[in-house]
């Protein structure tokens, strides 16, 4: 339920009640402005960042400006930081969003994707950011993931983040410093943020790479169980970075295709997807390099296994040979050979050395020793 002074809250000086909001539709009184999660808000009016007392103000401006302006479209652009759904369901009634586009919004946990309801678009991506760490060990995490999705329609961008790691402020510099960028729209907006989190892709991917040739060279220099472990936890992360990565590639390679994005924006769109295919590739070729790593520290704990296992069938074949004798001769039986022979003891001792001495030679030659 939402009182008056939330509503103050988010608009601080609402307009007087005499002026209407023609282009708003009404907000329900069930939902509640996003207070705690809004990172930021402004609208973007002929190239510079306007900022009014309030959301719906802020569309009012821009709506009113479209309307009698040829140039440039104006736009709103409002962020958000892992919103409650009353709150995102507040701004689906200021923006018209899709009630299953909110609803993905608000669970997180999607796919990435792009989704045309009318005239707007809503936008899964999956972030990533790699995460320091001193030592790689059996249960270190190396990748970090979260999600962006944006709601993009004609006057509007929506940006909902989850996670605490790639955050949008930078992206919101760029555009902001830039009149030319922010002459692109929304679409422009969309473009700059996919740009982004690809560019994060390709940072991490080449920090993982890093990570497989540290590991590469102690699997040819020595393995143990430790190392494998630590392979077997590089595997797994390299199996989350791929299903971040490699599913966006068909719903970006489709986005210039849209009637929504502007036919000047579409050359850009691809080639942030040709950034996306380079990654996909570089991630692909570093995870059967991690499979090929992880075959061959096996195979090489394995041949020492089996190095460790001859040595000690060897040694225990040769120290076989004189307890066989000195078993026989411990019986203690009297009529016996050689016991009432003055040189049987040396003769038993030399016969066991002289055995032992074979032995050794020959495990010795076949590589066994």
């Amino acid at each position: 339920m939402r009182s008056s002074t939330l509503f103050r809250r988010i608009n601080r000086h609402p307009a007087p009640r005499h002026q209407p909001r023609p282009h708003v539709q009404p907000v329900l009184e069930a939902c509640v402005p996003p207070i705690d999660s809004i990172v930021e808000y402004a609208a973007y009016v002929e190239g510079r960042k306007t900022t009014a007392s309030g959301i719906v103000e802020c569309l009012d401006q821009v709506r009113r400006h479209n309307k009698d302006s040829d140039g440039p479209k104006a736009f709103v652009w409002v962020g958000l930081h892992e919103p409650a759904a009353p709150e995102v369901e507040w701004l689906a009634e200021v923006f018209d969003l899709h009630p299953l586009s909110v609803e993905d919004a608000v669970k997180a946990h999607q796919r990435p994707k792009v989704e045309r309801y009318g005239d707007s678009l809503f936008m899964v991506l999956k972030t990533i950011a790699y995460l320091d760490h001193d030592e790689l060990t059996a249960t270190s995490e190396i990748i970090a993931t979260g999600e962006i999705m944006v709601f993009l329609g004609v006057d509007f961008v929506v940006t909902v983040r989850h996670g605490e790691h790639c955050p949008l402020a930078e992206v919101r510099e760029r555009i902001e410093d830039s009149p030319e960028l922010l002459d692109r729209g929304p679409a422009g907006v969309l473009h700059a943020i996919s740009d982004h989190v690809v560019d994060r892709y390709l940072q991490v991917a080449d920090l993982m790479q890093m990570e497989l040739e540290e590991v590469e060279a102690t699997v040819f220099a020595d393995v143990s169980s430790r190392d494998i472990n630590r392979i077997y936890q590089l595997k797994r992360e390299m199996l989350d970075l791929k299903r971040a990565v490699t599913p966006l590639q068909t719903p970006l390679a489709a986005l210039p295709q849209r009637r929504v994005i502007p036919s000047e924006m579409r050359e850009y769109f691809r080639d942030v997807g040709d950034h996306l295919s380079r990654v996909c590739e570089q991630v692909e070729s570093s995870n059967e390099l991690c499979s090929s790593i992880l075959q061959a520290a096996l195979a090489r704990s394995n041949a020492l296994a089996n190095e460790d296992m001859r040595k000690i069938s060897s040694w225990v074949a040769i120290l076989a040979v004189p307890t066989m004798i000195a078993g026989v001769y411990g019986m203690n039986f009297d009529f016996m050979p050689e016991t009432k022979q003055v040189w049987g003891y040396p003769a038993i001792l030399a016969v066991m050395i002289t055995a032992c001495v074979v032995l050794h030679r020959g495990f010795r030659r076949n590589g066994w020793l």
